[in-house]
């Protein structure tokens, strides 16, 4: 059976929403689209590409008009009057949304280091600004209701048939040819140890003459957007407040590449970081482009 990547998803979703637009956000609920709700609404449609192993999936997400406008307004920091229509800088900004979506559940996903998705990667394709008569044509389609601050907000989303098995609490679909081992396969197939995403496996020799090389860890300790004009004003002494809680994991990060997770630590009086959730040696090599 695949792996359900449905919860992942959720969590990036709403995570990603709530970084990005400074308002308290999760998924309420995720049903099958009915378009009677969306007669007369514009959308915008991003398009995108994902890879892992050997599977391509292409995504589409409809973004309709009233998520959209208000995605653009609180990414600017609520200045200005919401916009009624969708315009070129609302595409933009939801744009750059779907874009930290994807990339933040790719991340999340190969944390996990599930056998059947490794080095999952999202490519966003283009975006424009559609009919809703755009998505009569797709199948598979689903609309998350997200609560945004007060608000209920849809976003939709269009999965191809390849993708459907992995989200199966949400699509409800199973693998069509599940594998299993016959008897014939297992007598000349050699038997090979479970590993979980922590196990150890066996290193290459030739990638030992990469040992020395020096490679930069980071701690984040937290994100936030802001304007231009607030940075502008900063001073000694300013105290601004980062998005994460108190009690999150904090991200692990080799030159700049989440690898994992963790939590801090105090040793010989120094700040230490213990790791909490990694993915195993392959995992981390492909994440940091070795």
């Amino acid at each position: 059976m695949a792996s359900d990547l449905s919860n992942i998803f959720k969590e990036e979703l709403s995570n990603t929403l709530e970084q990005l637009l400074s308002n308290s956000s999760q998924v309420d609920t995720v049903n099958s689209l009915s378009l009677d709700n969306y007669e007369s609404s514009q959308f915008i449609e991003g398009e995108v590409k994902f890879e892992f192993k050997d599977i391509s999936s292409t995504w589409f997400f409809y973004i309709p008009t009233i998520s959209a406008t208000k995605f653009e307004y609180l990414m600017l920091g609520g200045m200005g009057d919401l916009k009624e229509h969708i315009d070129d800088e609302i595409t933009d900004a939801v744009n750059e949304i779907v874009s930290n979506i994807c990339g933040s559940f790719c991340t999340s996903v190969n944390a996990q280091g599930f056998p059947d998705v490794s080095s999952i990667k999202s490519e966003v394709v283009g975006s424009k600004i559609v009919e809703n008569d755009a998505l009569s044509s797709k199948n598979n389609s689903f609309e998350f209701i997200v609560s945004l601050g007060d608000e209920k907000l849809p976003v939709i989303l269009s999965f191809d048939e390849i993708i459907l098995p992995f989200f199966s609490t949400i699509t409800g679909a199973q693998d069509s040819n599940p594998v299993t081992p016959t008897a014939a396969t297992a007598a000349v197939m050699p038997e090979s140890p479970t590993l979980n995403p922590t196990s150890s496996i066996q290193t290459p020799k030739n990638l030992e003459l990469l040992y020395d090389v020096k490679l930069k860890l980071s701690v984040r300790l937290g994100t936030k957007i802001v304007l231009l004009k607030d940075i502008l004003k900063w001073d000694v002494g300013e105290i601004i407040e980062l998005e994460q809680m108190v009690n999150e994991p904090l991200e692990v990060l080799i030159n700049g590449i989440k690898i994992g997770e963790g939590e801090a630590v105090i040793v010989e009086g120094k700040f230490g970081l213990k790791i909490k959730k990694i993915g195993n040696e392959d995992l981390r090599l492909s994440q940091i482009g070795l």
